[in-house]
């Protein structure tokens, strides 16, 4: 489909080369491990069924619903994960940048340079992520949203613990179907969350100069795919205390999301995965080591922040339900009033009380 020169599009079309940024992304992207059509066949059809058996654990064990209709799970190969996520990403970034801009046309050497070396810089990234994401809720590219499997990641990570196939292909279909849970059985959850990333940006002094530090923080994670030795960050574009107070509410979402999908990894697995110890064992030996490139990849992408997300997020969920039952803790959806504050994260009493009333803390003491 054609660009317009005009509007969204036609300033779009100048901020980032998708393009060019997906085409950058299938070139650079590693190939996966090597498996025989029959296996790769097989692997899909698992996952596949391993997926709607997951549901049924997350909903047995959460009391948790689809409350809208989700289309089925997508097993898909790296270069498709990227052309995803690109999609989606032009899909969001489209109007926010357009809005940024006031539409104004852009200057001949953006035009010129600007996007391409966006849109290799972006693509760059992606296909080193694409190489490491083992499954994804997509919430940009369309609502409800989509479940995405990287069957070639998968495959290569339960090869590279010696995990049972089967119970690992279950293990990861637990988290990302909680993920999707969460997004379906909550169906204010995705408006929610772009409301937060449009709320960032309007919280911008400035829409060029925000354009101009989302450029850098492309850049920043472009150079340390190559340059391991980097130490520049992309928090470098949250600058202003209203986007601060922004990424402080999505930073509280994210812990919770994680967290609460950690959580039901760990009461559903011992139930239905036989090995589920000794995976998690070795996954989380996987979380912690990495040589240089790949520590340099995760504290710039905030994935440090990530693994201790789950940590926390994980240790919250269980001192809420601990104190109140699952039926209690699902209050947590009932608003985005009722979502924890950060600094409830380490405080389960203090959400608790704030939601259910201080007689539910004394009666949980």
């Amino acid at each position: 489909m054609g660009v317009s020169r005009r509007g969204y599009g036609g300033y779009m079309a100048q901020f980032v080369d998708w393009d060019l940024a997906a085409a950058t992304a299938g070139a650079l992207g590693k190939s996966g491990p090597r498996v025989s059509y029959a296996e790769a066949t097989e692997v899909v059809s698992e996952l596949r069924r391993l997926t709607d058996e997951a549901a049924g654990h997350v909903a047995d064990y959460t009391g948790l619903r689809s409350q809208v209709v989700h289309p089925p799970v997508r097993v898909v190969d790296r270069r498709d994960w990227a052309a995803t996520n690109i999609a989606g990403l032009r899909e969001v970034i489209t109007p926010l940048v357009s809005r940024l801009s006031g539409d104004k046309p852009p200057g001949p050497l953006t035009e010129a340079v600007g996007s391409r070396l966006t849109g290799v810089q972006a693509g760059t990234v992606l296909a080193y992520l694409s190489g490491r994401v083992l499954g994804q809720y997509e919430v940009f590219s369309g609502d409800p949203g989509q479940l995405l499997l990287v069957a070639p990641n998968i495959v290569e990570v339960e090869r590279k613990l010696g995990a049972d196939p089967r119970d690992f292909r279950l293990w990861v279909c637990l988290h990302e179907v909680t993920h999707r849970t969460q997004f379906t059985a909550v169906p204010w959850m995705r408006a929610y969350f772009l409301g937060e990333v449009q709320a960032f940006v309007d919280a911008s002094q400035g829409g060029e100069h925000l354009l101009e530090r989302l450029r850098r923080g492309v850049a920043t994670l472009s150079d340390a795919v190559r340059d391991p030795q980097s130490r520049a960050s992309v928090l470098d574009i949250v600058q202003t205390p209203a986007q601060r107070a922004v990424l402080d509410r999505l930073t509280a979402l994210m812990t919770l999301l994680e967290g609460h999908a950690e959580f039901v990894m760990d009461g559903v697995g011992p139930q239905v995965i036989p090995s589920v110890e000794s995976i998690r064992a070795a996954f989380n030996r996987r979380r912690e080591t990495g040589n240089p490139l790949e520590k340099a990849i995760r504290r710039l992408l905030g994935v440090e922040v990530k693994m201790r997300q789950y940590a926390e997020g994980r240790k919250f969920v269980h001192g809420v339900v601990e104190r109140v039952g699952m039926a209690g803790f699902n209050k947590i959806f009932g608003s985005p009033l009722t979502l924890p504050r950060l600094d409830e994260l380490g405080d389960p009493d203090a959400w608790v009380a704030r939601v259910h009333g201080p007689a539910a803390t004394s009666a949980a003491g």
